[in-house]
């Protein structure tokens, strides 16, 4: 039987490279996302248009894949919402909006897909970031948030262990996405373009480039298949051009 991947966020920059890379590996790949998006390449079996963070959205999605296949083998925890304002100026009903889809919709699907994963001894994959280890002023909602992710990844992996799901996350850097693109509009930049700024950021990292949503989609792939990383669980892997490995000083 046909190995299936659950991706949310799935028409996000990541989320579909995701997607593309388990379909290229023989996947049945099932994904979720508040908005329809254009699947060219044909990676998605199956598409829900709904809200990751709902209860509802979950317990369908489950009764649908458990009527269908029985069984989940690699969930990939990609959805997230990012609010780019001071602490000052984060609303209550913006700090809640971002931990419902960024930590809460982890949770939910995780729990109600808990059985189907046992069923396949398969493997859950959360997409933190970077800022959840280095941040940025005025992104404080959304590191706090991601920051929560890989300390529920940790105890997950733990608690999991004993039937053999592995649970790991992947730490973004810079990387060329909507989300990055949409943060960069928001500073001042004297006029420049937001190729010039992504190029100018790219040039501040030992890599010398912002990161692509492949590359990244690739190493959610090698975490999410057993057969390549049997024995890694409960890690976080950081694919950000190098830029935690160096000193600030040396910038």
């Amino acid at each position: 039987m046909s190995r299936i991947v659950l991706v949310t966020g799935v028409f996000g920059g990541i989320g579909y490279e995701t997607a593309k890379v388990f379909k290229k590996n023989g996947w049945v790949v099932a994904g979720i996302d508040k908005f329809h998006g254009k699947d060219s390449e044909h990676a998605i079996d199956h598409f829900f248009c709904m809200d990751c963070s709902e209860t509802g959205t979950v317990e369908h999605v489950q009764r649908f894949i458990e009527e269908k296949y029985g069984k989940l083998d690699c969930l990939v925890n990609n959805a997230a919402v990012q609010v780019c304002k001071s602490i000052d100026d984060t609303t209550e009903e913006e700090w809640d909006l971002v931990f419902k889809n960024n930590i809460r919709a982890n949770y939910l699907f995780i729990r109600k897909m808990h059985s189907l994963i046992k069923n396949a001894v398969g493997s859950i994959v959360n997409v933190s970031s970077v800022h959840a280890f280095a941040t940025s002023k005025d992104i404080s909602a959304y590191a706090a948030s991601k920051g929560a992710i890989l300390a529920f990844t940790r105890s997950t992996a733990l608690e999991f262990a004993n039937e053999g799901i592995r649970v790991n996350a992947v730490l973004p850097g810079a990387v060329n996405t909507n989300m990055l693109r949409a943060g960069l509009e928001r500073g001042n930049f004297g006029g420049e373009s937001i190729d010039k700024r992504i190029e100018n950021l790219g040039q501040k990292s030992p890599a010398g480039k912002v990161g692509s949503p492949e590359e990244i989609a690739k190493c959610i792939y090698f975490l999410g298949d057993n057969e390549w990383s049997s024995f890694v669980t409960g890690q976080s892997l950081v694919a950000d051009g190098g830029v935690l490995a160096q000193l600030s000083s040396e910038t």
